[in-house]
């Protein structure tokens, strides 16, 4: 007599009849791997909290992209550290600016690679926030628009694959399509950051992009955690604004709002496996808590199964050699 309760227990018997059901696999393909760019030449500069992870001139990020590409990672997240900043963030749309170098040198190595910039002044201003501030400390939403397309517009002349604006202004994502389309890049998507949340799991990548605000914080343009419904309204509008993938920033601590996020829209679905995420696990593994290899690709196996069909990681080089063995 068959018992339900006995159904499938023979099916998790061995290694080999494990991974014949496994219902959910990461590959090479899923990743897209963040780099950060900076003036100069021939320099590699660690960066705090991010073990394994470097701030690299064009040259060597060419050659770090070629590398990459060749063990499978072939999508790419650019940022960029420049050498000037200015209440404006001028330096972000020059066309010898770092990103539209860096794109230019990696799509040189790696023509067949994606390359994805990421569009944001906080990088490029004095001020350290998103966009343009008055005097008296407040964002500029619409005046920050212009420029923000200004930007995007010069990475995809450089010739970026994608543009993913990080800003959370409301209204980017038709602005920027609306330029794109006016330039005749009709066919150049965008990527959203559309559930960005003001959240604790930044900091490290602060110190790479040297970011950080000089006063006050991002919480009135990003979103509080503890909003869901709110966070399905931003990924709506985007959504309708004409964005191409949408992303969920950080992956973690938003299981759920990516899950949601896949059942109920029709286009790709981005998470970030963020900064602090990667950190956690780089300072348990070196204390021996964790096992890292196991820890990580559990957490990059949970991201996949709640709906992200692009996972963007600074675990991308890892698991590309973790897979290929």
């Amino acid at each position: 007599m068959r018992y339900p309760e006995y159904r499938g227990r023979r099916l998790r018997g061995s290694a080999a009849m494990r991974d014949l059901v496994r219902e959910t696999r990461l590959h090479t393909d899923d990743f897209m791997y963040p780099v950060f760019a900076i003036g100069g030449i021939n320099k590699k500069e660690a960066i705090e909290g991010m073990p394994g992870v470097f701030r690299m001139s064009c040259d060597l990020l060419a050659v770090e992209t070629k590398r990459l590409f060749d063990l499978g990672i072939k999508a790419f997240m650019v940022f960029g550290i420049p050498d000037h900043k200015d209440s404006h963030g001028s330096s972000a749309w020059e066309k010898d600016g770092i990103v539209q170098r860096a794109v230019q040198a990696m799509k040189h190595a790696a023509p067949e690679a994606v390359i994805c910039t990421d569009v944001c002044l906080c990088q490029y201003t004095d001020h350290g926030h998103c966009g343009l501030l008055t005097r008296e400390g407040k964002i500029m939403n619409d005046p920050t628009l212009e420029i923000l397309s200004k930007v995007a517009l010069s990475h995809v002349e450089a010739g970026a694959d994608m543009v993913a604006p990080s800003d959370m202004m409301d209204g980017r994502i038709a602005s920027l399509r609306s330029t794109l389309d006016e330039c005749s890049y009709v066919e150049t998507p965008i990527m959203a950051y559309s559930a960005k949340f003001a959240s604790a799991f930044y900091g490290p990548f602060r110190n790479a992009a040297d970011s950080a605000p000089k006063a006050g914080d991002r919480k009135t343009y990003q979103m509080d955690p503890a909003n869901g419904m709110e966070t399905l309204r931003e990924l709506e509008a985007d959504y309708r604004e004409g964005a191409d993938i949408l992303m969920v920033k950080p992956a973690l601590s938003y299981l759920d709002i990516i899950r949601t996020a896949g059942d109920r829209f029709d286009v790709p679905i981005a998470a970030y496996n963020v900064s602090g995420e990667y950190a956690m696990i780089k300072a348990a593994a070196e204390k021996g808590w964790l096992e890292e290899e196991r820890a990580a690709l559990e957490m990059l196996t949970s991201i996949k199964r709640a709906g992200a069909k692009l996972i963007i990681s600074y675990y991308a080089p890892d698991v590309a050699l973790w897979l290929n063995r």
